[in-house]
């Protein structure tokens, strides 16, 4: 294929637009570190922010490659079509993916040489987990996946990078920020729940089925606000949390259009996996903000 392309049109095959699930936990982390105290390399910070989104950019394309390759993604497929609408071959995809890889890779290795040996680990299990998505979401596992990638493992190996130490108190954000990354995930594998039948795989979606699948949606949506209320209260988020309640507006009407599903099926999933991510943007930034907001007050 000798179709000529531009820098944009092989950024869009990375879908840009999912990069706030990667990005915000590591974010959200910086901040709240610094919160509570603890001396923040902020330059690491932000190289960990860079690497991370090379690593995700690296998994959205093997993952339609894989997609494409197990007959998941056809040209009726929403969402994932850099490859079955023909701007892409196969193997541009898989190369794309791969040089992603190599670049992540090579800055995982700078950090490791800048903070020590227990950031490797950090990488080798995001890195495995990446690569091993396809399979695990076609045996419904994809969720759990989701969530340790750009949940558990970014959020301990920021703390490591950024102070030294693996602070385990970083965990209390796992909840709100992971919820909200795997309702994208979710979001998108309820929309697909025929399609994906079709391809012969097995997502949780398709498990629990469409209905149950849209209630759980709608958890996803409410129970980080739920858990910040609740860690204010308890005393392990400043006040300042509060702030980031005002993302509860979108996340309340990425809710009622989930609930469309029992009437509308299908089509009224359509774009809330982006909605989730933009929601995942303002949620995170907002707590980014509150928590340097309350260390500096």
């Amino acid at each position: 294929m000798s179709q000529k392309r531009t820098f944009k049109d092989w950024l869009i095959a990375t879908r840009p637009w999912s990069f706030p699930a990667s990005a915000m936990p590591v974010l959200v982390t910086l901040g709240y570190l610094f919160w509570k105290g603890m001396e923040v390399d902020w330059t690491i910070g932000v190289f960990t922010i860079l690497n991370v989104v090379l690593f995700h950019a690296a998994g959205n394309t093997w993952s339609d490659y894989k997609d494409y390759k197990s007959g998941v993604d056809r040209e009726d497929t929403v969402g994932g079509l850099s490859i079955v609408s023909g701007q892409f071959a196969p193997e541009e995809i898989k190369r794309l993916s791969l040089g992603l890889f190599a670049v992540a890779v090579a800055g995982g290795l700078a950090l490791v040489w800048f903070t020590g040996i227990t950031t490797l680990y950090f990488g080798l299990a995001g890195a495995l987990l990446t690569v091993c998505y396809p399979w695990l979401k076609y045996h419904a596992l994809g969720d759990v996946d989701i969530f340790l990638t750009y949940s558990v493992i970014p959020m301990l190996g920021t703390s490591f990078v950024a102070t030294g130490a693996v602070e385990l108190d970083v965990l209390l954000l796992c909840v709100p920020v992971g919820l909200i990354t795997v309702g994208i995930l979710h979001s998108n594998n309820t929309r697909d729940i025929e399609q994906d039948k079709r391809a012969g795989i097995r997502t949780f979606a398709m498990c629990v089925g469409g209905r149950v699948s849209a209630v759980l949606f709608c958890l996803e949506m409410t129970v980080p606000f739920v858990w910040i209320i609740a860690g204010i209260i308890l005393g392990y988020f400043p006040y300042w949390s509060a702030l980031s309640l005002v993302a509860v507006v979108p996340a309340v009407k990425n809710a009622m259009q989930a609930f469309r599903y029992n009437r509308e099926g299908m089509s009224a999933l359509v774009g809330v996996d982006e909605k989730t991510a933009q929601l995942q943007l303002a949620f995170s930034v907002l707590m980014f903000v509150s928590f340097i907001t309350a260390a500096l007050w």
